[in-house]
């Protein structure tokens, strides 16, 4: 008889604690199916889109085909005129072929022997002096003044316990040694590639070739300030050593290229707070065709960020079967791995009004590592900016299959920096409380076997579970998520 009431009591208590999760749960959220995102993310990662790189007909071929998938979906435009599109300009720069470095007698080939750091134009003639390594005790004997300074680089004191090492550290070595030699008078650098550097070449070659791009004129110019910055292989050393005469002259070549953000939406139930509007953003673009590994040279970014487009496929689906009291945008921006520069566009331009906005629930790279880690960030101060969001976005967290979140990432000491490196960034400086959600880094992030065989599919479904229970809380709330009045960024 014992035994029969505990049994029951147990089974009574299952039953209350499943009603009560049910409760909880959005009512479309068994409509979020693994196989939808599988299928979607498949199909958006594959090499047909050569890697969806930012202002070339690849972007613009994935974003008519994910708006024809949008309008099947039964999702409403939300971009300009009526469509499902936001298109902007990408003002590209990049140093011409035509630019030329001759050191003593010997024209350099650039990019095989020598590597032009800043797409800025610059023209000098002067003589080289020979720094050596460039410790203060060497330099406080030279005089740099007007002089072009050359440098036997060292990853002392650098650290490359980072993502992409290889392609990171000629930012790192210029870092370490720019400003002061630029403060001691230098108008050019010359940095000497060591075994590090030999090794990089390679890897940033694509970057630099191509150039950088914005979306505003303005900011392009904040290169003119800086000496030209050239790369030599180590070869060069001994002719360096000689102090030669230097000539350089690099001149810049400037495009404008179309990209796009691809908006739809579901409107509202609720007749008054149907006027607003809970944001999901992510990026449908990614590197295009770069350096090989092995055979492969096609970035297909399946993680990045074909998880997250899936995803927010399949929490439309579900917001369009059950539709909530706010309206919903979903923002796929364009140009993220140029720059943030689609979020960037989008933050300044809404396609409905600003103040209509209540939330941005920003997803990056969601597929990979343990399935039960997750990082949210946005949660801790100085990233902080809205309180009233991160609790919704926590409290959703604990009534699912929870997440054990990872509060390193979110730190402003984090070595990666990675709070500035997704589309939430131009959301939260625009005013918008924001939060961003991810599975962080890993082994193949930004290379060619970033493929969609590689995905964790029932985490990815389980972010999405997370996603649409948070944007489920928001779009229903009496009162939308206040901004804190004090946010500001370290940076």
């Amino acid at each position: 008889m014992r035994l029969f009431i505990v049994i029951r009591c147990a089974v009574i208590f299952v039953l209350c604690f499943a009603k009560a999760v049910a409760q909880t749960a959005p009512p479309a959220m068994a409509s979020i199916l693994e196989s939808d995102i599988k299928r979607d993310v498949y199909a958006l990662a594959d090499d047909r889109f050569r890697g969806r790189e930012a202002g070339t007909l690849d972007e613009l071929k994935v974003a008519v085909w994910w708006a024809d998938e949008l309008r099947k979906a039964g999702l409403s435009p939300a971009g300009d005129d009526g469509t499902y599109f936001q298109y902007f300009e990408l003002l590209r720069s990049r140093v011409s072929s035509t630019s030329t470095i001759k050191i003593g007698s010997e024209n350099l080939v650039i990019w095989k022997d020598a590597l032009v750091a800043f797409t800025a134009p610059a023209e000098l003639s002067s003589s080289v002096v020979f720094a050596g390594k460039a410790d203060n005790a060497t330099l406080d004997g030279l005089d740099l003044k007007g002089k072009v300074v050359a440098v036997e680089v060292s990853p002392d004191s650098i650290n490359l316990d980072v993502s992409l090492p290889e392609r990171r550290y000629p930012s790192y070595v210029y870092r370490k040694y720019g400003a002061n030699l630029v403060n001691r008078g230098a108008i050019g650098i010359i940095f000497i590639a060591d075994e590090m550097a030999e090794k990089s070449w390679p890897a940033v070659l694509p970057a630099l070739t191509r150039g950088t791009y914005n979306i505003e004129p303005a900011r392009n110019t904040n290169l003119a300030n800086r000496v030209p910055v050239i790369w030599v292989h180590a070869g060069t050393t001994e002719k360096l050593r000689a102090n030669p005469a230097i000539q350089i002259r690099i001149l810049v070549e400037k495009f404008t290229y179309p990209s796009v953000n691809v908006i739809a939406k579901v409107d509202g139930t609720d007749p008054v707070l149907k006027k607003e509007f809970l944001l999901y953003s992510g990026h449908n673009d990614h590197e295009g065709i770069r350096m090989p590994y092995g055979n492969d040279s096609i970035y297909n970014g399946a993680d990045d960020n074909a998880s997250v487009s899936g995803a927010m496929m399949a929490i439309s689906r579900a917001f369009k079967k059950a539709p909530a009291k706010r309206s919903v945008l979903f923002v796929y921006h364009g140009a993220e791995e140029r720059g943030l520069l689609g979020s960037r566009y989008f933050a300044a331009n809404p396609t409905v009004d600003k103040s209509a906005i209540v939330a941005v629930l920003n997803g990056d790279m969601i597929g990979a590592n343990n399935i039960d880690s997750a990082v949210l960030m946005g949660v801790q101060p100085p990233h902080l900016n809205s309180p009233d969001l991160v609790k919704m976005a926590l409290d959703a967290n604990r009534e699912g299959d929870s997440f054990k979140l990872d509060t390193l990432w979110d730190k402003p000491s984090h070595i990666e920096g990675w709070y500035f490196r997704s589309d939430h960034l131009p959301h939260a400086r625009a005013g918008f409380p924001a939060v961003f959600y991810s599975s962080m880094l890993h082994p193949i992030y930004h290379t060619p076997m970033d493929e969609a065989k590689t995905l964790n599919y029932k985490k990815i479904k389980k972010m999405a579970d997370w996603m649409y229970r948070t944007g489920w809380k928001v779009a229903n709330a009496p009162k939308r998520p206040a901004v804190l009045r004090d946010f500001k960024l370290e940076r």
